[in-house]
């Protein structure tokens, strides 16, 4: 089973993110829209590689058309209106999705002339998202397409990587600077919790504060577990955690390490899984 999570950096026009979802058929099993971050999640899925692949050639070709990053604003980093591309093999040898995203990310370079950078397994050093963003076209050239970012597409990151949790929790307060401080106590490059990415933001849509995380080693820190320690974390400051909102699907294997009470205090459920999405879906 091959997993494709494309991040857009579009999140506010009902109209194109409608038409976005029609083009990309019934191997879409998720839309995540945030209008703070002018940015939707995309979680393309299918048994194999001839699923997902086609889908996310179809969206990118759509986002290409309908998306000017030059009239973008939002909250949330991004250097591509394609922002990121990422593959996951959920089943099967990891090589699959590090072939999907070669051959997405040379058609990208190709069809759509735009640079392509390529990062965690998908990149022969292993480099990070996080690290890409902080060095592209800076210290470290495109590994193909134009040398340049696309005045209007900018740039985009094509990864393979293992399974991850994206997880927001809204804050009850409009505090940003204590969402940004609870996200510096977590994040692993800060000392925090191991395989934890995280930020703080400022949501004016719903006139709170969010902690977003990336948990991208779930056998080191699951979902439950940056839970608590966000709640935690909060609480030290007297915060208090309001919500916690998936930004697309979890996998089947890190639902089943949840306890029965925080699935049923989050309301949580097999659907919202990649592979319980798309059992529901055939």
């Amino acid at each position: 089973m091959l997993e494709c999570v494309i991040n857009i950096s579009e999140g506010r026009r009902s109209v194109v993110l409608a038409e976005l979802v029609e083009i990309c058929g019934p191997q879409l099993l998720d839309l995540h829209i945030d209008p703070d971050h002018n940015r939707s999640v995309f979680t393309l899925a299918g048994p194999g590689p001839a699923d997902a692949i086609p889908a996310a050639v179809d969206l990118a070709r759509a986002v290409n058309t309908r998306i000017d990053l030059r009239n973008h604003q939002g909250v949330h980093p991004r250097f591509g209106a394609l922002d990121v591309v990422p593959f996951c093999a959920l089943v099967g040898a990891s090589e699959i999705a590090v072939d999907a995203a070669h051959a997405f990310g040379r058609w990208a370079a190709v069809e759509l002339e735009l640079p392509v950078f390529f990062y965690d397994d998908a990149d022969p050093e292993h480099r990070s998202l996080p690290t890409l963003r902080a060095t592209a076209f800076t210290e470290r050239e495109p590994d193909d397409g134009p040398s340049t970012a696309n005045p209007r597409l900018g740039a985009v990151a094509v990864g393979a990587r293992k399974p991850l949790v994206a997880v927001n929790f809204l804050l009850a307060s409009f505090d940003v600077d204590a969402a940004r401080t609870i996200a510096r106590t977590l994040r692993e490059r800060d000392g925090g919790l191991p395989g934890v990415r995280a930020l703080g933001f400022a949501l004016a849509a719903k006139s709170c504060a969010q902690v977003s995380l990336n948990l991208a080693d779930l056998k080191r820190t699951g979902l439950e577990a940056a839970t608590i320690a966000v709640e935690q974390a909060a609480a030290a400051m007297n915060q208090a955690v309001s919500k916690l909102e998936l930004v697309g699907l979890i996998p089947e294997a890190e639902f089943a390490c949840l306890s029965s009470e925080f699935v049923t205090r989050h309301s949580l459920s097999a659907d919202d899984t990649v592979e319980g999405r798309l059992k529901s879906r055939t």
